[in-house]
């Protein structure tokens, strides 16, 4: 049993919301459901189509692959819309250097799992607050190597800049993580829109602090958006309900 709500805004500063959502409680192929945030970028529309199309590719890969593995099914998918993004750019050159994030997550039972390239995030959040997915780009690298404390890396000039993205390369590597689920877990997809405005702990206490889904997923971009609203803002909040299955 699952229960979701998703929101996108397009913040106070951008002209063009280039970030998707896509949820759906109920199967999709051979996943029992599929939740999935994409960021697109490019210039004028190139973002807003790369970030459509990927998700749109995604779900129908998924819907028509006979694969059993999760692993696989969603691999396939994204590589499927990597190669639909190059194709397309290649044939429009307003639409050249396109690309897009994209964390893709199913939930079967009591176990999360979650697919991502690019900076989108996907968390677990109750008591405390867990970032599952490792974010691809230049100022996670430095953090990595130790040139780069991770107080330091909020005001990074160049945070935006991502190492991998959909439809950047040839090829696409894609993360995988999987997760075992508590009783009162939240999950959060997010873009960076939203991480980008909020500390992980003012996240963790405004999803704690509110009545319901949808107070968590609206109180989420109203503080994002108050704090400066400097991109497009996107979440998916899942609360799994497996306090109600036998763990």
């Amino acid at each position: 049993m699952l229960k979701t709500f998703s929101l996108t805004d397009i913040g106070r500063k951008r002209q063009l919301n280039q970030d998707i959502v896509f949820t759906s409680e109920n199967a999709i192929g051979n996943l029992p459901n599929v939740f999935i945030v994409a960021d697109g970028m490019g210039g004028h529309k190139a973002g807003d189509y790369a970030s459509r199309y990927a998700v749109e590719t995604i779900v129908k890969e998924i819907e028509n692959s006979e694969e059993k593995d999760i692993v696989r099914v969603v691999r396939h998918a994204i590589e499927a819309a990597n190669d639909h993004i190059r194709e397309a750019a290649s044939r429009d050159d307003r639409l050249d250097g396109m690309g897009t994030t994209a964390v893709v997550a199913t939930c079967i039972d009591n176990l999360l799992y979650v697919a991502n390239v690019g900076d989108s995030r996907l968390y677990i959040v109750n008591r405390e607050i867990t970032q599952i997915t490792r974010d691809h780009s230049l100022v996670e690298e430095m953090i990595r190597m130790g040139g780069l404390d991770r107080s330091s890396a909020r005001n990074h000039p160049d945070k935006n800049i991502i190492t991998r993205a959909i439809g950047a390369q040839e090829t696409v590597e894609v993360d995988f993580f999987q997760v075992e689920l508590k009783p009162k877990d939240m999950i959060l997809m997010c873009s960076d829109g939203l991480t980008n405005m909020l500390e992980d702990e003012e996240i963790r206490m405004i999803m704690n602090a509110q009545r319901d889904i949808v107070e968590r997923a609206e109180k989420l971009v109203e503080a994002a958006n108050e704090n400066g609203g400097r991109d497009n803002i996107a979440v998916i909040i899942i609360e799994p309900l497996i306090d109600e299955v036998e763990l």
